[in-house]
């Protein structure tokens, strides 16, 4: 089977192309590094062609609302790009309760990728995934002051880029959804703790303080960022994850 894969060399495209690769499909990267280019279709026909399956993993330059016109570009662009090459499953990375957190730009802007993408032409899926273990450095730096690092106690269930990936790749080869599946990491934590797991696993003095005003997170009321009953947990623990990082 040929898949394209939207971009394809970034964290989690990396991975899904080594995944399909080893799993005897050909499977194309599709980035500005190979010439495509999303919003201005430059480099879409191309990269389309012959292809049975697009997955779509290309993230916004920015978190804002300019956020909202790359997803709403790109997609449709995407979109109409697949038909004219007779694509047969367009595929979608997005985030459990993106729909649930209108107060984030972000996510109002995933959210308004899927609706795109339910209203188009093409057999679809919508893979949401929950946080990556891998952003709480980014996280826990954007959350620093000093000796503390201030974070809410929203309740995340993170899951490993691996793992994402590997979901991807199930969906990818199956039969098109034409709704949502959800993947989620095996453990729920407080933001706060989890930040506190992480610092201590890298040995950082660092204090984590509960503020439930601090960072991007404290927007989330709830449990919306939780995967539910229904969601396909992923094998890796985030402790022994990170016990290994470091």
């Amino acid at each position: 089977m040929k898949l394209t894969v939207i971009g394809g060399t970034g964290r989690i495209g990396s991975q899904v192309i080594q995944k399909l690769t080893a799993a005897g499909h050909e499977a194309v990267p599709a980035a500005p590094s190979t010439g495509v280019d999303l919003i201005t279709g430059q480099g879409l026909d191309h990269a389309l062609e012959g292809a049975e399956v697009v997955i779509n993993l290309a993230n916004s330059p920015t978190f804002d609302e300019a956020s909202l016109d790359f997803f709403r570009i790109s997609m449709n662009n995407l979109l109409a790009a697949g038909e004219r090459a007779g694509v047969g499953h367009q595929v979608v990375l997005s985030i459990v309760g993106v729909d649930q957190v209108p107060e984030l730009d972000y996510y109002r802007a995933k959210a308004l990728q899927e609706d795109l993408l339910r209203q188009g032409p093409t057999p679809y899926s919508i893979v949401r995934v929950t946080q990556f273990f891998e952003f709480m450095d980014a996280v826990i730096s954007w959350a620093s002051d000093g000796d503390t690092v201030r974070l809410p106690a929203t309740r995340l269930q993170p899951i490993a880029a691996a793992d994402v990936a590997a979901a991807v790749v199930e969906v990818s080869t199956g039969t098109p959804l034409r709704g949502i599946r959800n993947f989620a990491g095996p453990d729920v934590f407080p933001l706060d703790e989890l930040g506190r797991v992480t610092l201590a696993a890298q040995h950082d003095s660092r204090t984590v303080i509960t503020d439930d005003k601090a960072g991007m997170f404290a927007a989330v009321t709830g449990d919306v960022l939780i995967a539910g009953p229904d969601a396909h947990l992923a094998p890796t623990h985030y402790r022994d994850w990170i016990q290994k990082a470091h």
